[in-house]
């Protein structure tokens, strides 16, 4: 059985969380929690709190074991972006995109 937790309009480039999913997908929740939690990126916190969300999702269901749960999948979507706009040289602009991300965990029991 899977367990889900989303996190929508997240404001980090998606492309700043696909860095740090790679290090923790597969994994068991207790090791991909001690690796996030000594990371520096801004990802690794906001990760770390999307997968205790899914880890208290799935104590809801009484036939899950919570301790044998495995990070199956972390999906980074794109979320809209906010436009914003700079002043430079001359009277012009310049347009800065901030980038928001839809972030969604995803934890299985263990099959083995």
């Amino acid at each position: 059985m899977e367990v889900r937790a989303v996190s929508k309009y997240v404001r980090i480039s998606p492309q700043k969380v696909h860095i740090l999913i790679g290090a923790v997908k597969g994994k068991p929740v207790e090791d991909g929690l001690n690796i996030l939690k000594f990371m520096p990126q801004k990802a690794a916190y906001i990760i770390e709190k999307i997968i205790r969300s899914a880890v208290a999702n799935a104590d809801q269901f009484p036939d899950i074991d919570v301790d044998s749960l495995v990070i199956r999948n972390i999906i980074a979507d794109q979320g809209p972006t906010l436009k914003r706009f700079r002043a430079r040289a001359r009277g012009r602009g310049t347009r800065i995109l901030k980038r928001t991300a839809h972030i969604t965990v995803i934890l299985a029991e263990d099959s083995t």
